[in-house]
């Protein structure tokens, strides 16, 4: 990872239908996309980096990019799933759930067999 990124001039977005998380990182010369997927298609990465551009996220300068190959100094595109991580709260919330459900299913099946030996159905 260079140096020159800086924190505070990163976003990240997610495209729900190509279930795809994407860090953008603006570096004093050039701007690096991280993929979590390789889902997108070279003309739908140019469509992104205008959008970003026209949105104001990445410099002006971005929105006369035609392709990725031409312009490969400017623009860095990576599948890297690395910087994704998980809350720590998601996490903890998420086990509290699991273990709730296993022991629930656990004292129904257990319900249910009394029932069944026991001639209760």
């Amino acid at each position: 990872m260079s140096s020159s990124i800086h924190p505070d001039r990163s976003f990240e977005f997610y495209f729900p239908d190509l279930d795809t998380l994407l860090l953008v990182e603006e570096a004093e010369d050039r701007v690096v996309i991280r993929a979590s997927r390789n889902s997108f298609s070279e003309q739908r990465k140019t469509f992104f980096l205008h959008e970003l551009a026209a949105e104001g996220f990445i410099p002006d300068r971005y929105q006369w990019v035609s392709n990725f190959e031409s312009n490969w100094s400017l623009v860095s595109w990576f599948v890297d799933a690395s910087w994704v991580r998980v809350h720590e709260s998601n996490t903890a919330r998420t086990r509290k759930f699991m273990v709730r459900l296993l022991l629930s299913a656990a004292f129904c099946w257990l319900g249910m067999m009394a029932a069944c030996l026991f001639g209760w159905i």
